[in-house]
C-alpha cells in the first residue's frame, strides 16, 4: 500500500517487527497510527469498536484507560518475549500511562509507547494538550525522545523497537508531533531488521563462579523473570538438575521447575537462603525480594548473574558475576563446573535436607488449604483453585494481602504462565494484563487473582473485556479492606485508618452490567461450583469470595 501519511510510515514499521496488536485509547493527535493499522474501510463499516487485523496489519484494541493500554503491552512483551506496543494520545493520555511505563522498567520489559504531541507548526502557543512528555519519561525508560520529523519517522521507530528489546530489555518512549503523523509520508526503511549481537560471557567469570560452586556445600540457586525472557529456562533447568542444586524461583522463572520438582525448593526458602553457603541469583536483582543481596546473616557468598552487566548489583559485595546471554551462560557454566570437578554429590545431603523442609511445608498447609471456616480463609479459595487449573494457566495476580498467597500457593508447572506487578508494586495491571494473556495464549485458562483494593483500580476495563470478546476468570478476594495496610497499622499503632472499603461489595454486579457475568460466594463449599462455573462459562467472570477481615498474610521482617 503507498503510504499517504505519517501513520502509514509508522505502521509500516510496526508491521515490520511482528507487532500483533496495538493497544489504545482513542486519541485525536494519533488517528493516523489507527488509520494505517486500519486501511480502507470494509464495506458497511466496522461495528463494536474492534478491528481485528490481519496477517500484516496490527490489531486496534481499545481499552478504557491508558494505564491499561500499557498494562497490557507490558504484559504482552513478557508472555511473547517481543515488544508490546501501547499509543498513547498527547498530554494526559501519556501521563496516564507513566505507571504503567515505570513498572515495564523495573520489570525488565520491552514496551514501546508512541505518544501523541502537540503541532510543530503551533508548538509554543498553547495548542490542546501541548506538553513536553519524553523528560518526563527519561528517568523510567531506556530511550525516551520526539520523532525527528517525517523523513526519519521509519528510522526513529525502528530504533525504538531495537533500542526496548536489546537485553536489558525496557520500555521505550517516541512522541510524533501531530503534523508530522498527518502530513505527507516520509520514506519507508528498507532493509531486513539484523540478528541481534551475539553476548558470550567473560569464561575467566564463569570458572571463578566454577570455583565457588566447587569449594560450596549448602549452596542455592535462585532464578528470576530475566531468565524467562532471555529465552534461557531450557539451560537453566538444565543446569540446575545436572548439578543437582536446590532451586528457589521468583517472578516469571515460575515454573522453570514444575511443581514437584525434586530440587524446587521455593516453600523453603526461608531455611535455604539462613543456612546457605553461597546464592547463586540469576536473572533477578537483589532488590529487597531477595533482602538486598544478604544470606546466611551475611556469611554466604553471592554469584550474581544477569542479562547485561548493568544488571549487576553495585551494592553487594559479590563473591563472583557474569553477564551475558543467559541462555549461554549457563551452557558455558555447566562445562566450566565439569572442567572444574564440581560433584553435586557434595550437595546431596543439604539438597535432602531442603527437600524434606518443602515437604513439611507443603504438608502443613492441607488443613487451611481445605478449611471450613466461616468466614471465609483465603487459603481456601486456593486449595479449590489448584484443583481446576491446567497446566498451561496463566495465573495472574493484582493485590496484596490476597495475592501474597498466591506468591506463595500458587505452583506454576510451567514457565512464562505467572505475572504480577513486580518490584514496583503497582496495583491496577490486572486487567491490563488478562486482555494481554487471552490474546497471548488463546487456548489456556486466564485467571486474575484481585485484591478488592486492586480490582477498584481497573475493573472498568471488564468493559474491553466484553466488548473484544476475551473471556477470563477473575476471583476478587474480598475482605472489605486494604488488607496489605490494615494489618500492619495496627501493629504499628494499634488501629488502622484510611484502610475500609465496602464490606461485601459487588464487584461481581459491576462485571454483569458491563455485559459479563459473576456471582457472590459467601461460603467455603460454594468455592469450587462457582469456579467451574466460571471457567465453563466461555465469557469474562468474576467469582467474587468474601474472606474474613481478619485473617491476615504472615508476613516475614527480615526482608528475606
Amino acid at each position: 500500500m503507498t503510504a499517504r501519511h505519517g501513520g502509514d510510515t509508522a505502521i509500516a514499521e510496526i508491521r515490520r517487527h511482528g507487532v500483533e496488536t496495538m493497544f489504545t485509547l482513542s486519541g485525536g493527535h494519533v488517528f493516523p497510527l489507527y488509520d494505517g493499522a486500519v486501511g480502507e474501510e470494509p464495506a458497511g463499516g466496522r461495528a463494536g469498536g474492534t478491528v481485528p487485523g490481519t496477517a500484516a496489519d496490527p490489531r486496534v484494541l481499545d481499552v478504557r484507560h491508558e494505564q491499561t493500554a500499557v498494562f497490557a503491552a507490558e504484559a504482552t512483551a513478557r508472555l511473547t518475549r517481543r515488544p508490546g506496543l501501547a499509543v498513547l494520545t498527547a498530554g494526559p493520555g501519556v501521563t496516564n500511562g507513566v505507571s504503567g511505563i515505570t513498572t515495564a522498567h523495573f520489570n525488565g520489559s520491552p514496551v514501546v509507547v508512541l505518544g501523541g504531541r502537540a503541532p510543530l507548526g503551533r508548538w509554543g502557543q498553547g495548542a490542546l494538550q501541548e506538553l513536553d512528555q519524553p523528560p518526563l519519561l527519561a528517568p523510567v525508560t531506556k530511550m525516551a525522545e520526539t520523532a525527528g520529523g517525517p523523513d526519519t519517522l521509519a528510522a526513529d521507530v525502528a530504533r525504538a523497537f531495537a533500542t526496548a528489546a536489546a537485553p536489558h530489555r525496557g520500555p521505550v518512549f517516541l512522541d510524533v508531533h501531530m503534523d508530522h503523523l498527518f502530513g505527507p509520508a516520509g520514506p519507508a526503511r528498507p532493509g531486513e531488521i539484523p540478528d541481534p549481537p551475539e553476548r558470550p560471557a567473560d569464561p575467566e567469570r564463569l570458572a571463578r563462579v566454577a570455583a565457588l560452586l566447587k569449594a560450596a556445600r549448602r549452596p542455592v540457586l535462585v532464578l528470576g523473570s530475566d531468565v524467562w525472557m532471555d529465552g534461557a529456562e531450557t539451560a537453566a533447568r538444565a543446569f540446575a538438575e545436572e548439578l543437582r542444586l536446590p532451586v528457589v524461583a521468583n517472578g516469571q522463572a515460575r515454573g522453570v521447575l514444575p511443581a514437584g520438582h525434586e530440587l524446587l525448593v521455593t516453600r523453603a526458602r526461608g531455611a535455604a537462603f539462613r543456612d546457605a553457603d553461597l546464592v547463586v541469583v540469576a536473572g533477578a536483582p537483589l532488590d529487597f525480594r531477595l533482602g538486598y543481596g544478604s544470606f546466611g546473616g551475611g556469611t554466604a557468598k553471592v554469584v550474581h548473574l544477569a542479562d547485561a552487566p548493568s544488571q549487576l548489583a553495585p551494592h553487594v559485595r559479590l563473591a563472583g558475576s557474569a553477564a551475558g546471554d543467559l541462555s549461554l551462560l549457563f551452557a558455558d557454566l555447566a562445562a566450566a563446573c565439569a572442567k572444574a570437578g564440581v560433584s553435586p554429590s557434595a550437595y546431596a545431603h543439604w539438597a535432602e535436607g531442603l527437600r524434606d523442609a518443602t515437604h513439611a511445608a507443603i504438608a502443613g498447609d492441607v488443613d487451611l488449604l481445605a478449611s471450613g471456616a466461616d468466614p471465609i480463609h483465603p487459603l481456601r479459595i486456593y486449595g479449590e483453585l489448584s484443583k481446576v487449573l491446567d497446566d498451561d494457566a496463566v495465573v495472574i495476580g493484582d493485590g496484596g494481602d490476597f495475592v501474597s498467597y498466591a506468591g506463595r500457593y500458587v505452583e506454576p508447572r510451567r514457565p512464562g504462565c505467572w505475572l504480577d506487578p513486580g518490584p514496583y508494586g503497582c496495583l491496577g495491571t490486572g486487567l491490563g494484563y488478562a486482555i494481554a494473556a487471552r490474546l497471548a495464549r488463546p487456548s489456556a485458562q486466564v485467571v486474575l487473582l484481585l485484591g478488592d483494593g486492586a480490582a477498584g483500580l481497573s475493573l472498568m476495563d471488564a468493559d474491553s473485556l466484553v466488548r473484544h470478546g476475551l473471556p477470563v476468570v477473575m476471583i476478587v478476594g474480598n475482605n472489605g479492606s486494604w488488607g496489605l495496610e490494615k494489618h500492619p497499622m495496627r501493629m504499628l499503632y494499634g488501629y488502622d485508618v484510611a484502610a475500609e472499603l465496602q464490606p461485601r461489595c459487588r464487584y461481581d454486579e459491576v462485571v454483569k452490567a458491563l455485559g459479563g457475568a459473576g456471582e457472590l460466594v459467601a461460603r467455603p463449599d460454594e468455592i469450587g461450583p462457582a469456579l467451574r462455573r466460571a471457567f465453563d462459562s466461555g465469557v469474562p467472570y468474576l467469582v467474587n469470595v468474601v474472606t474474613d477481615p481478619d485473617v491476615a498474610y504472615p508476613r516475614q521482617t527480615t526482608g528475606v
